[in-house]
């Protein structure tokens, strides 16, 4: 029942801060030449960019990862977001994965969610700056998650250099529970590049860590290197493939493949007064 009333409140708080976020917004024009419904991956990369689905549209992005755990041991994912833009700086986000383990069947992992929000655009040093606190609930069935209610907070920079989009992001999570499971804090940063190569085709690159963490679950900080190419099948669809790469620590070696869909418009923006 705790964790019931527990999913309940935060996603209230959720929809409070929707309702906040269209109400004191000022309506604003879109930049010249933004087109709503072109995607703006998040994926492959661990880091975001500062960008927010347009009011009113609705975009997918999902995907599988295979690990390799050590000798033939595997495991399985399938991260998938929900992205819908609640104002012209505001973006929804509800996340969530089905895990498979060395031992286990596939199944539903834990269930969380989030709101991006733009706050600085074109600024000195932090250029687009944004921040996405996220609320990640125990949803998970077996083993498949970390049994913990979790709160995190990233901090995005978002930068152009040229044809190459570079995202610096840093970030911070606690959890709820004792440790035995699941470290009680943990960080993470990442610093991310993408690009085209030629036409459609295009090019991700990404550094990524996870420091050391404490307690009876904790690990040794990690360090990894992500690569890949992404490909733009329409404006509205993309795909990826890739690899990660561990550099220092107990990371294991990857593959992934995913897309990300722009669905469309969900109800239309009340446009900016005059």
């Amino acid at each position: 029942m705790n964790r019931i009333l527990t999913v309940a409140a935060a996603l209230g708080l959720c929809a409070r801060a929707v309702v906040y976020a269209q109400q004191t917004e000022p309506a604003k024009s879109p930049p010249e030449g933004f087109d709503p419904h072109a995607v703006q991956p998040e994926r492959p990369t661990v880091a975001t960019h500062a960008g927010t689905v347009a009011t009113g549209w609705f975009e997918i992005e999902t995907g599988a990862e295979r690990d390799q755990i050590g000798g033939s041991a595997t495991a399985l994912s399938t991260p998938t977001v929900f992205k819908i833009g609640i104002a012209s700086h505001a973006q929804l986000s509800i996340f969530g994965t089905t895990f498979r383990g060395p031992a286990e069947n596939l199944g539903v992992g834990d269930v969380g969610v989030g709101i991006k929000w733009r706050l600085l655009e074109d600024a000195p040093i932090v250029g687009d700056f944004a921040v996405l606190p996220a609320v990640k609930f125990p949803t998970a069935s077996g083993d498949r998650g970390t049994g913990t209610t979790d709160a995190s907070l990233l901090l995005i920079s978002s930068h152009d250099l040229g044809p190459v989009a570079m995202d610096l992001n840093v970030g911070i999570t606690k959890r709820s529970g004792n440790g035995a499971d699941a470290p009680k804090t943990a960080t993470l940063w990442t610093a991310s590049f993408g690009g085209p190569f030629s036409g459609p085709l295009g090019w991700v690159a990404e550094c990524f860590g996870y420091p050391r963490t404490t307690g009876p679950a904790g690990s040794a900080s990690t360090v990894a290197l992500l690569g890949g190419p992404t490909y733009l099948v329409r404006k509205w669809l993309a795909v990826d493939a890739g690899v990660i790469v561990p550099a220092r620590g107990p990371q294991p070696h990857a593959v992934y493949a995913g897309a990300v869909y722009n669905v469309g418009r969900l109800w239309r923006a009340v446009p900016p007064t005059p």
